[in-house]
């Protein structure tokens, strides 16, 4: 028994004898402290992180001697020996430049920022916390060549070198390698199921294709952001921010945002985090009543009104057609009494996100295995081809990765659902039909019309007669008749009674990725890929499955070589190399090569050029959409579309009598690509001043099937350092193939476009008509007697697009430790808009923008501001919800904080948009206020 005791405080002792405490201070170049700096054992993964004090305690199971590595971002790394047990070290970290800051995703490999082979922005901790924007996620718009268009209060839209969409699939957005969009939408709904504020450790953006290693849709730019591991950053961290929004429109409304993050490292194996975060608060009232049919026209001046953010009133009719012609009726098309958007929803914006994470290290050394869940619901507002009220989806995204320093495997799967989410521009001509029919209304209208006439009364005096006898008996907005309309409106999920979506749509994604470099020597090489599946389940509201979900799947595969030359001693040339071949079960194969080269001289200056493809497959919606409305139909342009869509459609009196035509019709989705003509036709047929000689082919539409779209990128950039001064500057230039976009036409639901001919009609002489085909003239008929279907169809351009562009940033210190920075971003688009006037490319952004920043983080002890400035041009907003002009704006952005050491915390005050200059970023949305808040953060190092 005795000898079992001493070998057991032998055991226990030489236990002792080998732990090593390291302790110490780290502090900056101005001697104050320096939170959140990494100390680790060198040639290992433990290690610690300092407080909010900047001390640290380092234990580890190792006997001196050793050394360990002290880092943080924007500091230069140091490296100390440990010679004693224990032993104290005090370490003074030097400011660097952002240069010196570490990237991953320009070459999926951790290097400079100064050596990238291509542009990239890096928004890391020190940007986070003294941003002037009211969150991390909005301060990602004062980046150069960065744009955010605001959808709504919860919901903004990064984009790169133009064509922003809110809708944008052109840009991916990765969270700790999970594609965070959404199933059913195909794209990102901006950080609203992203990241708590306190557990983000860097955002990186590539501008730009960057479809050679990151796949389709990686197209005009990527996203990353990475969060902290709970190996290295432990404990309880959080903040709470309260304030207002202020718009004219909507008056001052109380906003709250809060975070959590709770995060414990239980030994050197294994490590868990979770995370919290809620915000609420009023979305911007969007109230553009500005008429889309006339410049300047009101519902009193324009009998035909259709006011932007009024929904209803583009129920519209001409009415002497609508009375059979009778000729005291004047020819001339009316519209119903629209709801304004205000009436329809209640402008809740709400977010609650939650994540959480399991951390296990087998070895205790970088191979690392995780599961990593995400759930977010909440409220917001989306505009694409309508008005969307977002309410009560739910997002969820789960996650197992298995990786070290040299490779990762990873597999996720994506599951949304709709919740009460309804199209506010589909609900509103659908409330008006609860109380009164369209052909009622229009009957009511045309004959008090007629009535008032004969008795006298003006034309003028007759409209204004006619419309209100017509609106007897309308639901107005707060009665329980209006609510309850709303309700079974809302509720409903077929679009000519109602205008509810239903979702339950799955993205199943896996990757990896393997580096060879420590394993060749000649180069760094690395291999990978991708397979991902898409599961489309809207039960035929959103897509053409109503007899069951869609299924496709994506294949990729790539690899990257990089190569370093040193060519003397202040010459080093940096080659990359990659290529990726995609195969979509729906298209062909693509290959997708990237070239870079960078010079770096005198160790200061880095010149770089590269090419770069990408290509783009078409977005859920453009294959699959099936969203039918009162007023036309979206329908996607794959090849089978007319095997998952179709409908009957009722055909008039008049050709049911006169051609012989049955009383419905079945039509399916691959008309409006193999049978349609342009929807402008009904226009330019009448035409009185038209060739009677032309055939009539320019009227033809039949838009081609989708395929994916390609890019051509090159690129040349310089960074460097010039005295005190750092800059970063880049051009480019990109041509675009098989551009996909909307085109607009309609389909006859008898009559063969193939055989359409016009040769010898004259719009003067009806009797023309009867030297036509008999197709041509089925067709006209059917124009005629509305016996057509509206369709936006997705497609592809056959003329090239091409954009260019230019961004230039300067950042320095001044007056002795202030940060001043100021950026420029050019984009132009070079199409020929007068040869395609069918065709949007949706630019939509501005040729310059200019941005400035000003601060000081230690203004004086533990005080610090930031000031930022950002100014847009004008330009035009193009998109199937509406176009329109953009005014040019100007934003300042503000932000004093101040810390507590002593309770490890920091206050902020902030505004954003200080001068109240209302603005907006894009045709129809709400006019953007301003924001002010006071945020208390506590421990987040």
């Amino acid at each position: 028994m005795k000898t079992l005791f001493k070998t057991i405080m032998l055991f226990c002792c030489a236990l002792s004898f080998s732990q090593t405490t390291v302790k110490g201070k780290v502090i900056d170049n101005n001697g104050q402290p320096l939170p959140g700096a990494n100390i680790i054992v060198t040639g290992t993964t433990t290690g610690t992180i300092s407080d909010y004090d900047g001390n640290y305690t380092l234990t580890v199971n190792q006997d001196p001697p050793f050394s360990i590595q002290i880092s943080s971002v924007g500091f230069e790394t140091v490296n100390q020996e440990v010679t004693t047990n224990p032993q104290t070290i005090d370490v003074t970290l030097i400011e660097g430049t952002s240069l010196d800051e570490i990237v991953i995703s320009a070459s999926r490999t951790p290097e400079r920022i100064f050596e990238s082979p291509v542009t990239v922005e890096r928004f890391g901790l020190k940007e986070i916390k003294n941003t002037a924007s009211i969150d991390f996620y909005g301060g990602l718009e004062n980046l150069k060549g960065v744009d955010i268009n605001t959808n709504s209060l919860t919901f903004k839209s990064i984009n790169t070198r133009g064509f922003a969409a809110f809708g944008n699939n052109r840009f991916v957005q990765l969270v700790d390698g999970m594609d965070n969009s959404a199933p059913a939408l195909n794209f990102p709904l901006g950080n609203l199921l992203g990241m708590t504020e306190t557990d983000v450790q860097s955002v990186e953006i590539l501008p730009g294709a960057s479809s050679a290693l990151y796949g389709a849709n990686a197209f005009n730019g990527i996203l990353f952001m990475r969060s902290k591991s709970p190996f290295d950053h432990q404990g309880i961290s959080g903040y709470v921010k309260r304030g207002i929004t202020s718009q004219e429109a909507a008056g001052d409304n109380d906003y709250t945002d809060v975070g959590i993050r709770m995060a414990h490292k239980f030994d050197e194996k294994f490590a868990a985090k979770v995370n919290f975060g809620y915000l609420k608060g009023t979305d911007w009232f969007a109230t553009n009543y500005d008429d889309k049919n006339m410049l300047g026209g009101t519902r009193e001046s324009n009998l035909n009104y259709d006011g932007v953010n009024v929904y209803g009133d583009n129920v519209t009719t001409n009415i002497r057609d609508a009375s059979g012609g009778l000729g005291i009726i004047p020819d001339v098309n009316v519209s119903r009494t629209g709801y304004d958007e205000v009436d329809l929803t209640d402008y809740n914006a709400e977010s609650i996100k939650a994540d959480w994470g399991l951390f296990f290290r087998p070895w205790a050394n970088d191979f690392e295995i995780q599961y990593v869940g995400k759930v977010g619901t909440g409220s917001t507002i989306y505009q694409g081809a309508q008005r969307y009220r977002i309410d009560n989806f739910f997002l969820q995204q789960h996650k197992i990765e298995i990786r070290n320093d040299n490779f990762f495997v990873r597999g996720y799967v994506t599951a949304d659902k709709a919740g009460d989410t309804y199209i506010m521009d589909v609900a509103g001509p659908n409330i008006l039909q609860k109380w009164k029919s369209h052909e009622d209304w229009f009957g009511d209208y045309i004959n008090t019309f007629a009535g008032a006439t004969l008795g006298g009364a003006t034309e003028a005096e007759a409209h204004a007669m006619a419309r209100q006898v017509a609106e007897t008996g309308r639901f107005e907005p707060g009665t329980p008749e209006f609510q309850q309309a709303f309700d079974e409106v809302t509720n409903d999920t077929s679009f000519f009674t109602g205008s509810a979506i239903k979702d339950n749509s799955k993205i199943y994604h896996g990757d990896a990725n393997y580096n060879f470099g420590d394993m060749v020597e000649f180069a760094e090489i690395q291999v990978g890929g991708s397979y991902r599946t898409y599961r489309l389940n809207s039960f035929g509201t959103i897509y053409a499955d109503e007899n069951g979900p869609i299924t496709y799947s994506e294949l990729g595969l790539y690899t990257q070589l990089q190569k370093s030359i040193e060519l003397n001693e202040s010459l080093e040339l940096k080659l990359t190399g990659s290529i990726r071949y995609d195969k979509s079960e729906l298209f062909d194969a693509f290959l997708s090569p990237r070239l870079s080269a960078a010079v770096t001289v005198n160790e200061n200056h880095n010149f770089r050029a590269s090419f770069q493809s990408g290509f783009r497959n078409p977005s859920t919606q453009e294959l699959y959409i099936g969203l039918e409305t009162a007023l036309g139909t979206l329908v996607g342009g794959a090849s089978d579309i007319g095997e998952r869509f179709e409908r009957d459609y009722a055909v008039s009196q008049f050709a049911q009598n006169n051609l012989g035509q049955p009383s419905s019709i079945t039509q399916t989705g691959a008309a409006a690509y193999t049978n349609s003509l342009f929807v402008s036709v009904a226009g330019e047929l009448s035409n009185v001043g038209r060739d009677i000689n032309s055939n009539g082919s320019e009227f033809i539409g039949n838009s081609n099937y989708v395929k994916p779209e390609r890019v051509s990128s090159f690129e040349l950039g310089y960074r460097g350092k010039i005295k005190n001064f750092i800059i970063d500057a880049s051009a480019y230039y990109n041509s675009y193939n098989d551009f996909l976009a909307n085109e607009s036409v309609v389909a006859p639901l008898y009559g063969n476009v193939s055989n359409f001919n016009l040769t010898g009609y004259d719009p003067n002489n009806p009797a023309s008509v009867a030297g036509l085909n008999s197709d041509t003239q089925q067709i006209l008929a059917a124009l005629d007697n509305g016996d057509v279907n509206v369709y936006q169809t997705y497609t592809n351009s056959e003329e090239s697009v091409n954009s260019y562009g230019a961004a230039l940033a300067i950042s320095t210190k001044v007056f002795n430790g202030f940060d001043l920075g100021l950026n420029y971003t050019y984009a132009h688009l070079d199409f020929d808009v007068k040869s395609n006037p069918d065709f949007r490319t949706g630019f939509n952004t501005a040729d310059h923008k200019v941005k400035a920043s000003f601060g000081n983080t230690e203004l004086f002890k533990n005080f610090g501001f930031n000031v930022a400035w950002r100014w847009s041009d004008n330009y035009y907003w193009e998109s199937s919800f509406g176009d329109g002009e953009i005014p040019a704006f100007h934003v300042v952005d503000a932000q004093i904080n101040y810390r507590i050491p002593s309770l490890k915390s920091s206050i902020k005050v902030g505004a954003a948009n200080l001068l109240q200059d209302e603005y907006f970023t894009a045709f129809g949305t709400g006019f953007l206020g301003s924001q002010y808040y006071v945020s208390w953060t506590i421990n987040n190092l």
